[in-house]
């Protein structure tokens, strides 16, 4: 294990120790590295991948914090980051659960409907194509111009789903709380937030002084719980809306500096995303491990607590898990030739260029494919696909 240096890490290995539950294979770990790192490569996963993405909304080349195009996209990866947590269906698998009928991408005229995680991406989407300011905190600060019906709307299911968005009144309260501390402290946008960290670090912040100035700034971003008397700190949110800023404006020319993070992202220090999806894929890979009655209450889709020691414990060991598996891919890229090195060459040091971030995207994206059956991990050992816990929970 690495400096411990994100705090998130550092009570994660706490967490896990101290509740006693769920385990790690060291030896599927080192198995499950070699096949990651062997997907990255064939698949060409790098940090731009998150632009190919059909319904993110992209920021304009050659990129700048400070282009006035770049503002759109900062307030709607802050709005989308705000409202990211709890996208997990009682009718999973079933046509009737809450999902939003868009357009399958920006670029695409043929229709679908978006489930999960990608309702809220669709439903926000759409409003901004119906001519709706929804990305600008001015607008969604203010319950005259944005009224509670409105957001219904833009919220509103297909017309087969008999679910509507879990914990609706919950998101409204908090985009509510975040865009009037935009407007009272950083001009009115996430842009303005970003320049304040630029001018707070003379251009040479890390990616984890971003998370902390986030948790320090919007209460709604502290994901964080005691546990043995100790604080545990997830910031989920927190980390991906820093995360897919550095993903979105990431350079297309290795010769060119991060807008954001011109002296180096030190993304590095940023941990995996603790959610309810990628635990999932880490138990199918067999890295983690869990007892027969936890297997028997996921199985049963019991409802669990939050602030539980099963929540405390799935989460705080996909935090320690990933950052295992990017430590074990570094020794791996370290000992391969230079060949196969060659396509990360651009990203850096390996240090850089293997990151939980993007290491959890995959992962995340990997879980959705092989949930939908349009993927299926071959070649190595895989424990049986269980269903993600439950919890109801603003914070992933």
């Amino acid at each position: 294990m690495t400096s411990l240096g994100n705090p998130a890490l550092s009570s994660a290995v706490f967490a896990l120790q101290k509740t006693d539950l769920v385990g790690l294979d060291e030896d599927a770990i080192k198995v499950a590295a070699e096949y990651i790192r062997g997907r990255l490569r064939k698949e060409s996963y790098t940090p731009q991948t998150w632009r190919t993405q059909p319904l993110h909304l992209l920021p304009h080349e050659p990129f700048s914090i400070d282009d006035p195009s770049s503002r759109e996209c900062l307030d709607w990866i802050f709005l989308i980051s705000s409202l990211n947590f709890s996208f997990w269906s009682e009718s999973e698998g079933l046509p009737d659960r809450y999902g939003v009928e868009w357009r399958k991408g920006w670029h695409s005229n043929d229709r679908t409907v978006h489930t999960g995680y990608w309702s809220l991406v669709a439903a926000i989407d759409r409003a901004l194509e119906d001519g709706i300011p929804l990305t600008d905190p001015a607008f969604y600060s203010s319950e005259e111009s944005c009224p509670k019906a409105l957001l219904e709307g833009i919220f509103r299911p297909a017309p087969q789903c008999k679910e509507t968005m879990p914990l609706f009144k919950e998101r409204v309260a908090i985009l509510r709380e975040n865009a009037r501390i935009l407007c009272s402290h950083f001009g009115g946008s996430f842009q303005g937030f970003c320049q304040d960290f630029l001018r707070r670090y003379g251009g040479r912040g890390t990616g984890l002084q971003l998370v902390q100035m986030v948790i320090d700034s919007f209460p709604t971003f502290r994901d964080q719980t005691m546990y043995e008397g100790r604080t545990i700190y997830f910031w989920k949110r927190a980390q991906i809306l820093v995360a897919e800023v550095w993903a979105a404006f990431y350079p297309s020319s290795p010769t060119t500096s991060h807008s954001l993070f011109p002296a180096g992202a030190a993304i590095h220090e940023l941990t995996m995303f603790a959610d309810y999806r990628v635990p999932q894929i880490l138990h199918h890979l067999r890295i983690l491990t869990y007892p027969p009655s936890l297997v028997e209450s996921l199985k049963s889709r019991r409802m669990l607590e939050s602030g539980c020691r099963e929540e405390i414990s799935i989460r705080a060991a996909s935090i320690v898990a990933v950052e295992k598996v990017r430590q074990r891919i570094i020794e791996q890229y370290e000992k391969a030739d230079d060949e196969e090195k060659e396509p990360w060459e651009r990203f850096g040091h390996a240090q850089e260029a293997m990151n939980s971030v993007l290491i959890d995207f995959y992962l995340w994206d990997l879980a959705k494919k092989v949930e939908a059956g349009e993927d299926n991990i071959v070649g190595i050992k895989t424990a049986e696909m269980l269903p993600a816990h439950c919890i109801r929970s603003v914070w992933y």
